[in-house]
């Protein structure tokens, strides 16, 4: 099947490209070093090719994740990256997965409580580091480890992630020092033997952590690409031209707001110029005078944010060239 015969607007994944990224990322975070974050392509088949490569503990962002990845019998070892306050669907969780390991984040006594009660047995203290998000202050931290071990769950260690450094464009790797040596200090007083952080925008400064969560360095995305971490573009979205307008200079496609996450910015389209994506359309002009595509012909899309993107969608189409050799489901789609 060529490319051009899948129906648009559709994900297609350049394979080469995607095992490219992988044994460059596991050259420098070789297997569990590596804790990839499911987030970036929630697609179970995507993350078995990555435990094939050995990289087999998972990172997650949702309970949904966290039980599809078990039922696909990838449950070695998954960290829930997130805290939770849903007893009961924490506890469903659990019993619906008795053979995989989980660990999931806490940071208040609240979300201790909680594990507590759902029948987690271990935990990680999750340390705010200066994003400002989840994770609790680093003098807090001694104090959590304390009340989870008295709740009888095991401590792992600690997590703490940089993500307002991901695309700090001077002095990346001072900025990250600085946000993991309060990590260190944390850990100083709770313990274990994990310190888990990162990601895709520090996998190349972050000296500190004993596993990286990075997830978006599979298929990647322009904001990251920007962003100089040096992985290859590998998911594009592949649209077809519907409308076309010599006289005003524009022309649109079938994918939009509802095919692409657009919280990074507007995507790109190689030789063109975006103007704008509306629900179901991206509408764009042609750089240096070049013609318009014309109407049915083909225009590959490169998001700017993966996560999103993905989750927009059913499946991954797997081309190698031009040629579709596979077909993923986005499986672990939801919470």
């Amino acid at each position: 099947m060529h490319v051009r015969e899948v129906p648009t607007p559709a994900l297609v994944v350049d394979l080469d490209a995607l095992d490219a990224n992988i044994a460059r990322m596991g050259a420098r975070w070789p297997g569990r070093r590596l804790r990839p974050h499911v987030k970036a392509f929630k697609s179970t088949a995507l993350a078995a090719r990555l435990a094939d490569a050995g990289h087999d503990a998972f990172c997650a962002a949702t309970l949904r994740e966290v039980a599809g990845l078990a039922a696909a019998g990838l449950g070695a070892d998954l960290l829930l990256a997130n805290e939770t306050v849903d007893v009961a669907r924490l506890r469903r969780t659990l019993d619906g997965s008795p053979e995989a390991r989980i660990t999931i984040a806490v940071d208040s006594p609240e979300t201790i409580e909680v594990a507590a009660a759902a029948g987690v047995r271990e935990v990680l203290i999750d340390v705010d580091v200066g994003m400002p998000r989840c994770g609790c202050r680093p003098e807090q931290a001694g104090r959590l480890a304390e009340l989870a071990r008295s709740a009888g769950l095991g401590v792992r260690g600690v997590m703490g992630y940089e993500g307002h450094l991901m695309a700090e464009p001077t002095d990346r790797a001072a900025k990250v020092a600085a946000a993991m040596a309060t990590l260190l200090g944390a850990h100083a007083e709770v313990g274990g033997d994990v310190i888990s952080g990162g990601g895709t925008g520090t996998w190349d400064c972050n000296e500190h952590v004993t596993e990286l969560q990075a997830g978006s360095f599979t298929l990647m995305d322009t904001h990251y690409e920007a962003a100089g971490v040096g992985f290859a573009p590998a998911m594009h979205l592949e649209t077809t031209v519907v409308s076309r307008h010599p006289e005003g200079g524009w022309a649109a496609v079938d994918g939009g707001l509802k095919a692409l996450g657009m919280d990074h910015g507007d995507p790109m389209i190689a030789g063109a110029a975006v103007w704008y994506c509306a629900d179901e359309h991206t509408v764009f002009s042609m750089a240096d005078g070049a013609a318009l595509p014309a109407v049915g012909s083909r225009v590959r899309i490169w998001p700017a944010h993966v996560d999103p993107t993905v989750a927009y969608h059913e499946r991954l189409w797997v081309a190698r060239g031009d040629e579709v050799v596979d077909e993923w489901a986005v499986d672990l789609r939801g919470w």
